[in-house]
């Protein structure tokens, strides 16, 4: 089958790799990849948000499946965009309706949601430039670090934790008047919760569902979780208090509720959620949703897959993915991010980037990368993702440290410590 898969960055290159190892394949096509990608699959140069060029590919090659990366196409509605065209709407879209992308899309649907179905997270009120009076009340009653969440998609950008009254107040008003856009016109305020995170990945028909191997990525800049937020420093698989015990409370009281929420509100969701958690004294809690795979967790996650993914994928479009096997690999796999100097603040693009030939016993997935006269440059703050494999999680991230020293260019900058908070 020809497979149509939209995005540019690691998650899309671990992605399209784990897709090639199926004998289902015949051609993937990525749109618009990244030079990575575009040494293992064609490439499109289509943006995931023009639905229409993206129709016009689709009928021209003959594609099969579209399996959607990023949030944005789905919170803008590609899902529905497909089921409302007659001559698309038999084309499977792995990824949920618009509605059902609201989960990520809209902080405050998340959390409605959650509480109406009894999915246990941190107490929390939604507020507008109308009743700020109240969010400052709201604030009063909560004990710092005070959580504020805009609402709307703010490409990572829109959570602030902060220790003191007052500065959280001058922040809530700046977030409500602009500060994300758009995006922050309602402001989430939650009590914050204290313990240690891991994302949790679950692939849906709308039915049934499999559970995915759990991950724990690193989103500072700094070491020891220090600094600026990132999109992603690196990732570890399994995690080791995740175990069954702490698996079978999350099944139970998490990911079972929101599947079955999502039948009981009538919503379309066939694709993957991730369920971004926290272990509160042994007890889990959700923070956030995301209506896709997360990145950096994607570039551990395909290596512990040993199915067939487009084998599991058909399963969510067939609505028989109960009928479908999902074998997990139990070694470690951890991943490592080579980002450019600045980063997450200004940086430079357009670094030549050598040693990647030198590489082994890793995989190295493009994550802002560009191909210019036969050789590869930076094009992101993000720029590549060391995945490896190991017995022990020491095993996989010595693999991952040895390779990201092979690889240069100007301004490279990675975190020696991934993993760090994990026995």
């Amino acid at each position: 089958m020809n497979i149509l898969l939209l995005g540019s960055g690691g998650r899309e290159h671990a992605l399209a790799w784990k897709i090639l190892q199926s004998p289902k394949i015949n051609t993937l096509y990525v749109a618009p990849g990244n030079a990575g990608i575009g040494q293992i699959a064609e490439i499109l140069d289509i943006s995931p948000l023009d639905f229409t060029a993206v129709k016009a590919q689709v009928i021209d090659k003959k594609i099969d499946m579209v399996v959607i990366g990023p949030e944005d196409p789905l919170v803008k509605g590609i899902y529905d965009f497909f089921i409302n065209d007659k001559e698309i709407q038999h084309i499977p879209v792995i990824g949920p309706s618009q509605l059902g992308a609201e989960l990520e899309g809209s902080k405050d649907f998340a959390k409605r949601f959650m509480m109406r179905h009894n999915i246990p997270t941190a107490k929390y009120k939604s507020f507008t430039n109308k009743n700020i009076d109240e969010a400052y009340q709201f604030l009063e009653e909560l004990k710092a670090p005070y959580v504020l969440k805009a609402d709307g998609l703010a490409a990572g950008k829109g959570v602030l934790i902060i220790n003191d009254l007052n500065e959280a107040k001058a922040e809530l008003k700046a977030m409500l008047g602009g500060m994300f856009g758009a995006a922050s016109n309602t402001v989430v305020i939650e009590e914050f919760l204290s313990g240690i995170e891991c994302s949790v990945f679950v692939l849906t028909d709308g039915k049934s569902y499999k559970i995915l191997p759990v991950a724990k990525d690193y989103k500072r800049i700094g070491e020891g979780d220090t600094g600026l937020n990132t999109g992603g420093m690196g990732a570890v698989s399994p995690v080791s208090f995740a175990d069954d015990t702490f698996m079978k409370k999350v099944e139970e009281r998490i990911v079972q509720p929101t599947v079955t929420g999502l039948q009981k509100d009538n919503i379309v969701y066939k694709g993957f959620i991730f369920i971004g958690l926290i272990e509160v004294g042994g007890e889990p809690m959700v923070i956030e949703y995301n209506v896709r795979m997360g990145d950096p967790e994607t570039e551990v996650v395909m290596l512990r897959i040993k199915s067939d993914l487009v084998d599991l994928l058909e399963g969510v479009a067939t609505e028989s993915l109960d009928k479908k096997n999902l074998e997990i690999d139990n070694r470690y796999a951890t991943t490592v991010m080579l980002v450019s100097g600045g980063y997450p603040g200004d940086y430079e693009k357009g670094k030549v980037i050598s040693g990647l030939d030198s590489v082994s016993d890793s995989i190295v997935f493009h994550a802002g990368t560009i191909e210019d006269k036969n050789t590869i440059a930076t094009n992101g703050g993000r720029v590549l993702a060391v995945s490896s494999y190991g017995n022990s999680k020491e095993e996989a991230l010595n693999k991952s440290f040895a390779n990201a020293e092979k690889i240069c260019f100007d301004g490279k900058y990675y975190r020696k410590d991934i993993g760090f908070d994990l026995k």
